[in-house]
């Protein structure tokens, strides 16, 4: 709790760039939208979440694409809705940025 008040108020942009970004939009068109060039967003970004937008922009289309099959969405649906080319797109992605396959993250109850 301390940390948190010492470190004042949060980037007034945070909202708005995690918003555009799960909307769907560009990494330019989010700088654009909230009046920042995209290196400046860039920075902004690290600050905030400790990479930049595009990798924001992978994992929350990450999370999307898990919370859909998680909920009972086949697969090459998912990975359609959330974003990719595909299902193997989806699955290379979730390989790369979680370290295991799909199934990995799927429970046997999911």
């Amino acid at each position: 709790v301390e940390r948190a008040r010492a470190a004042g108020p949060g980037d007034p942009v945070v909202a708005p760039v995690v918003r555009g970004l799960l909307a769907g939009a560009s990494v330019p068109d989010v700088a654009d939208a909230v009046g920042l060039g995209e290196r400046q967003l860039r920075r902004r970004a690290l600050a905030a979440f400790g990479y930049g937008p595009k990798v924001l922009q992978r994992v929350l289309r990450f999370q999307r694409a898990l919370g859909a099959v998680r909920a009972g969405v086949p697969a090459a649906e998912a990975a359609v809705d959330a974003g990719y080319a595909d299902q193997a797109h989806m699955a290379h992605e979730m390989r790369k940025l979680a370290g295991v396959p799909l199934g990995g993250l799927v429970g046997p109850n999911d």
